[in-house]
């Protein structure tokens, strides 16, 4: 049977876009799907829960808890100084630890944890909650590429094997970590008030684990 010229090609145009919206609609779907199932959150805890941090990089250990008066500031300096804590800068961390997602989780032994800069460590975050559960955030080296960070997580429940899981998140916790002693700190009211910087935006997880 011979179609006439204009149902073949009215034919062949919806074969085409059945593909299209094959491709795009639902195997995309399925694709976005799998990528996001991937993307985990580090932790499961909110802001609110977050009662005191401990920040040890290889210039400082700083140690900030929560203030229990309901006035300014919301969060002091306990160690190596005892002063008010800037409010942003503290909320930037907190606010990356509760929303921070890893692409991928993966298993490894811990005569494996060299190999990604875990063994030494560049920084690690102690989050303490209201209810007194301890959780560690430790970063080691950069990914292959220099756009995350190798990381793990610990918690004060004991493992029954050697195993880790390790993770892959934003550099921008290298900016939250990484300060001088002098920008936790709130500024001085008697001072000529300066502008805060710009914090850095949360970088999006794309890239896997290689």
């Amino acid at each position: 049977m011979k179609f006439p010229r204009t149902t073949l090609t009215l034919i062949l145009l919806a074969l085409g876009l059945g593909t299209f919206v094959y491709f795009h609609e639902i195997k995309g779907s399925t694709q976005r799907e799998e990528v996001k199932k991937n993307q985990q959150k580090i932790f499961t805890f909110t802001a609110d829960d977050v009662q005191s941090l401990t920040i040890k990089t290889k210039d400082i250990t700083l140690n900030l808890e929560r203030s229990t008066k309901p006035e300014p500031p919301k969060w002091v300096i306990k160690s190596p100084i005892s002063e008010p804590a800037k409010n942003a800068i503290v909320s930037y961390l907190v606010d990356l630890l509760v929303k921070g997602k890893s692409k991928k989780n993966l298993a490894i032994p811990d005569n494996q944890l060299s190999e990604f800069g875990l063994d030494k460590p560049q920084a690690t975050i102690e989050i303490k909650l209201k209810n007194q559960q301890i959780h560690k955030l430790i970063f080691g080296k950069p990914n292959f590429n220099n756009s995350f960070l190798y990381a793990k997580v610990e918690s004060a429940v004991k493992k029954n094997d050697n195993l880790n899981i390790l993770l892959l998140v934003s550099k921008d916790f290298t900016n939250a970590v990484n300060r001088d002693l002098s920008e936790w700190k709130e500024a001085d009211k008697n001072s000529e008030s300066q502008p805060l910087p710009d914090l850095p935006k949360l970088t999006p997880i794309t890239s896997p684990i290689k």
